[in-house]
């Protein structure tokens, strides 16, 4: 077998279990939220994966991106009886505008590693704040979307399935981007930034465009998400501007391992579904245990696999390669 086909192999064999396990769940809604969770979460890291892993910008303002996006998409909907087909676009592209309108300064003034988690994380708490003062849009309560057992152009259905299949969709293309960006131009000028900023600047890389660019796709899938995320779950709150969620992001992003394409997508199956799963099994019992559990994993990963568990599945992949060519 030729190398390439071994190395496309697992992935169509993972895409195909994708498209076939909810159709063997569809009495059972708990496990279809479970898994369109951990492919939400999945797509999460992976659009984090251009900023933080091949770019090295560890950031911490997943929440801010999503919970834009929710609310523009979900605002279309309440007010406006504007499908979400548009309102999706429509929050990628204000959470993309607003990634440049704070990524601008603070890629212009090398604000970078903890100072700049920390200003990304400062703007998901900002953005809560100023959704729960504006009642025009936001405010305290939440603001339900009319309900449908099937509308494609309300994007409500009765059951999680479609959700699952849509946000499936948009993990392939943002794997493709992956892909596609490391492969590239922008995605070596990204590794090289991730590695050494300042080298990479002396041999004439543009730190703060190529930074802006990988922020900038970061963001729109992260809003585009945020419009499936709002129809999913039936309103738009403040709350959806989550720093749990940010961090969680970035944790995924981590322990799959910094840079590596599929690695946020192999911890996001590995941890989200586990989190979930010790969730509903021991979180009734005992409360918060799950949490702890949680992190005893995360913990014993960085320990054992600081280059995070994607690391196992490519170097699986390339002896597997070399073991076909040289047959």
């Amino acid at each position: 077998m030729k190398p390439g086909l071994i190395k496309l192999l697992p992935l169509l064999v993972l895409l195909v279990i994708a498209l076939v396990l909810p159709l063997a769940m569809l009495s059972n809604q708990y496990n279809l939220i479970l898994l369109t969770t951990v492919i939400l979460y999945a797509t999460l890291a992976s659009a984090w994966n251009i900023i933080g892993g091949m770019g090295g910008q560890f950031d911490l303002a997943a929440g801010a991106y999503l919970g834009l996006g929710a609310f523009t998409s979900g605002t279309f909907l309440i007010r406006w009886n504007i499908t979400p087909w548009i309102g999706m676009i429509a929050g990628g592209l204000i959470a993309a505008a607003f990634a440049l309108l704070v990524g601008y300064p603070l890629f212009r003034f090398k604000v970078r590693e903890v100072w700049y988690a920390l200003s990304s994380a400062a703007l998901v708490l900002v953005l809560r704040v100023a959704f729960m003062m504006w009642e025009e849009v936001g405010g305290p309560t939440e603001r339900y979307i009319p309900f449908h057992d099937w509308s494609l152009y309300h994007l409500r259905f009765r059951s999680y399935i479609p959700y699952y299949y849509l946000i499936l969709i948009i993990l392939v293309v943002t794997l493709w981007l992956n892909h596609r960006i490391r492969n590239r131009k922008l995605g070596y000028y990204l590794l090289a930034l991730g590695d050494n900023e300042e080298a990479a600047e002396i041999l004439g890389v543009d730190a703060r465009g190529s930074k802006l660019k990988a922020l900038m796709i970061y963001a729109f899938i992260a809003g585009v998400l945020g419009g499936v995320y709002a129809c999913l779950y039936g309103f738009i709150h403040p709350n959806f501007f989550s720093s749990t969620i940010s961090l969680e992001v970035a944790i995924l992003g981590i322990v799959g391992g910094v840079g590596i394409t599929y690695g946020p997508l192999l911890a996001a199956l590995i941890l989200v579904s586990g989190r979930e799963l010790l969730r509903a099994n021991v979180g009734g019992q005992l409360e918060s245990l799950y949490l702890a559990i949680y992190a005893i994993v995360l913990i014993v990963i960085a320990l054992f696999r600081p280059q995070g568990i994607g690391s196992l599945l490519q170097k699986a992949w390339e002896k597997l390669t070399t073991k076909a060519a040289e047959e």
